[in-house]
C-alpha cells in the first residue's frame, strides 16, 4: 500500500517537473523566433512552419484514428487548433505591432487567470482557496516587475491592449478544453489535431500576405536549427508533455505554470541576447516562484 502510494506521488511530482521544463523551454521560444525574423521570416511563416514541422513529426507516434468519436468532439478540437494554434499567435503578434510589447507580455500572462474562471464556471464541486488567489495575484505582480523592470510605463492603446487579451483568452480557454477532452481521448491524438487544425485555420492568412520568405534560406544553419528547435522541442514535445500534464493535474494547476515564462525569457535573454538581468527582475522572479508555489498549495482537485 505505502509502495502504490509512493509511485502516486513519484507520478505527480513527475508531472510538475514537466510543466516547469515545458515552461522553461517555452521561455527561450521568444529568443528563437527573434533570430529567425532576423533573418527574413515573418511572424505567421514562423507560426506555420514550426507547427507544420510538429505536424510531420507527431504523425509515426499517433493513433491511426483521423476522428473523434463525435462531431462535436471533432469541432471542440477545431477550436483547441485555433485557440492553442493559429488564434492565439496572430493576435499577440498583432498586437506587438500595434501596442506596447510589455504590455502584451503583461497581458497574456493573466491567462491562468481565465482558465480559473473557465473551470470555475463549469466545475460546480471545485473550492477556491485563499492561497489560489493569493499566489496568482502575488505572480502578476511578480511578472509586471520583471516585464516593466520596476518602471511605470503601462501605456493604454485599446486596439493593441485588446488583441492581447484576446490572445490570453485564447489560451485560457485552450487549457481548459485539453481538460474536457482529455478524459475522452489520447492525448498525442489530441495534440496531432491541434497542430493540423493549427496550421489549416493559419491559410487564410496567406491569402492577404503571401509567403514571401525564399526557401532557399533554409539551408542557413541558424535558420534550419531554430525552426527545428520550435517545430520539434517547443511545438512537438512540449505541447504533449504539456497536454499531458493538464489531463493528469488538472488545467488550473498546470495553468499556474505559465506564470513562470517571463522569468524564462529573461533568463534566455540575458543568457543569449546579451540582455541584462537586473535586480528587478531577479525580485520579480523571486516573487512569481513563490506566487505559483502559494496557488498550486491552493488548488482544489480539478
Amino acid at each position: 500500500m505505502m509502495t502504490l502510494t509512493m509511485r502516486n506521488s513519484g507520478r505527480i511530482i513527475m508531472y510538475h517537473v514537466l510543466a516547469v521544463l515545458v515552461v522553461a523551454i517555452w521561455g527561450s521560444t521568444l529568443v528563437s523566433t527573434k533570430l529567425l525574423m532576423q533573418h527574413g521570416m515573418r511572424a505567421d511563416e514562423v507560426f506555420v512552419a514550426r507547427f507544420a514541422i510538429a505536424y510531420l513529426a507527431i504523425l509515426p507516434f499517433s493513433p491511426k484514428k483521423l476522428f473523434a468519436d463525435k462531431w462535436r468532439d471533432e469541432m471542440l478540437l477545431v477550436l483547441l487548433g485555433i485557440t492553442g494554434g493559429s488564434l492565439y499567435f496572430i493576435t499577440e503578434n498583432m498586437a506587438v505591432g500595434i501596442t506596447y510589447v510589455n504590455n502584451v507580455s503583461f497581458i497574456v500572462s493573466t491567462s491562468p487567470l481565465i482558465t480559473m474562471v473557465f473551470i470555475l464556471l463549469t466545475y460546480k464541486g471545485l473550492k477556491v482557496k485563499k492561497e489560489l488567489i493569493v499566489g496568482s495575484v502575488l505572480a502578476l505582480v511578480g511578472i509586471a516587475i520583471v516585464i516593466f523592470n520596476g518602471q511605470v510605463m503601462l501605456k493604454l492603446n485599446p486596439l493593441g491592449d485588446l488583441l492581447a487579451a484576446a490572445a490570453a483568452l485564447c489560451w485560457g480557454l485552450y487549457s481548459y478544453l485539453i481538460k474536457v477532452l482529455g478524459d475522452r481521448y489520447d492525448m498525442v491524438f489530441i495534440t496531432r489535431k491541434v497542430f493540423f487544425y493549427g496550421v489549416i485555420s493559419a491559410f487564410p492568412i496567406f491569402l492577404f500576405h503571401p509567403w514571401h520568405y525564399d526557401l532557399s534560406g533554409l539551408m542557413q544553419w541558424q535558420v534550419m536549427l531554430n525552426l527545428l528547435f520550435l517545430g520539434l522541442i517547443a511545438s512537438f514535445a512540449c505541447f504533449v508533455l504539456w497536454n499531458l500534464a493538464i489531463a493528469k493535474l488538472g488545467a488550473v494547476t498546470i495553468s499556474n505554470y505559465a506564470y513562470l515564462i517571463p522569468v524564462a525569457t529573461v533568463f534566455f535573454s540575458a543568457l543569449l541576447l546579451d540582455e541584462p538581468m537586473t535586480t528587478m527582475a531577479y525580485i520579480g522572479s523571486l516573487m512569481i516562484l513563490i506566487g505559483v508555489y502559494f496557488a498550486n498549495k491552493g488548488c482544489a482537485d480539478d
